[in-house]
């Protein structure tokens, strides 16, 4: 050892290591919580209405200057699969998840393969059943309806539709699940839909979107459900609610941009990271206060910020 180096010295280049090591520590803890963890803000298409179709290009292009790097499809906008992955290409986005409807040719219900090519066109490794299977029985019910009129059986047989699709297209490289609304939450006895997709559902095919403004909307904390269910949900809605939403099970809520509403996104969003979600997708239903793509860039600017 270098005889000019002194025991004191020695002791100040420690504690000068530990200072910049603990600095360091400290400003990635203060680091925004997307770019902290690399994580893309996704955006759920759905929330761009119907103008969408329309102006597909320059749509997409606005959501990529926002800052979104993902999006999530609901339906096929009127484009073919392979006119659907050029424009994302075209945008500069990612679209890692689709909601695939239970029912008609293209769904859940239709031909498993062809769905399972569409979607790797597309880039899409997920796709989530938006809405239960609607009995038969219940004819041309509407889903508000239909959703308090189903019964632990219908949920059942819901779990099953679901075990039997995720197999088949698990095989084809493609993972399957459930996103909720809050009609799920309606009590039946001692549980309710959502507590029997989770329980029948096998944790090896099925997994789960959170909606964290409609599980909100029903008057249950996703937190909480996070912590009960460890590991089921992989993708989460980012979506905020007013103060002024009675909790109910009918599709009823107030809907605001995120960060302006009730949910405690500083310590949700870390919550979900540590339970394993991967895919955030900032979703908002209408009436808006701003057009649209203002309200996403509104959510954006929120989650591109907020240190959590």
């Amino acid at each position: 050892m270098n005889q000019h180096l002194s025991r004191r010295g020695l002791l100040g280049a420690g504690a000068a290591v530990l200072g910049a090591t603990l600095t360091g520590a400290a400003t990635a803890a203060e680091a925004p919580f997307f770019q902290r963890h690399k994580q893309p803000v996704g955006i759920q298409l759905y929330s761009l209405g119907p103008d969408l179709a329309k102006e597909l290009d320059a749509q997409l292009a606005t959501v990529s200057k926002i800052g979104f790097k993902s999006v999530e499809l609901a339906g096929y906008l009127g484009r073919t699969p392979a006119e659907l992955r050029a424009a994302f290409d075209k945008a500069g986005l990612i679209c890692p998840s689709a909601h695939i409807s239970p029912k008609g040719g293209g769904g859940f219900s239709g031909d498993l393969a062809k769905l399972a090519d569409d979607m790797h066109v597309i880039g899409v490794k997920s796709v989530m059943m938006p809405i239960f299977y609607i009995p038969d029985r219940m004819g041309g019910a509407d889903l508000r309806q239909a959703g308090v009129q189903m019964t632990a059986d219908d949920w059942k047989w819901n779990a099953d539709f679901l075990n039997e699709k995720a197999a088949v297209l698990k095989k084809a490289g493609i993972i399957s699940g459930y996103h909720n609304h809050n009609f799920e939450f309606a009590p039946l006895g001692d549980t309710n839909g959502m507590e029997i997709l989770l329980k029948g559902t096998d944790p090896n095919l099925v997994t789960f979107e959170m909606d964290a403004g409609w599980v909100t909307a029903a008057g249950h904390d996703p937190l909480a459900m996070l912590k009960a269910h460890p590991g089921r949900f992989t993708q989460m809605h980012v979506k905020d609610i007013k103060p002024t939403t009675k909790a109910n099970f009918e599709l009823k809520q107030d809907p605001t941009e995120v960060g302006g509403g009730m949910i405690d996104w500083k310590k949700l969003l870390p919550a979900a990271y540590a339970a394993g979600i991967r895919g955030f997708y900032y979703e908002q239903e209408p009436p808006f206060a701003h057009p649209r793509l203002e309200s996403a860039k509104i959510s954006y600017d929120y989650l591109a910020k907020v240190v959590a």
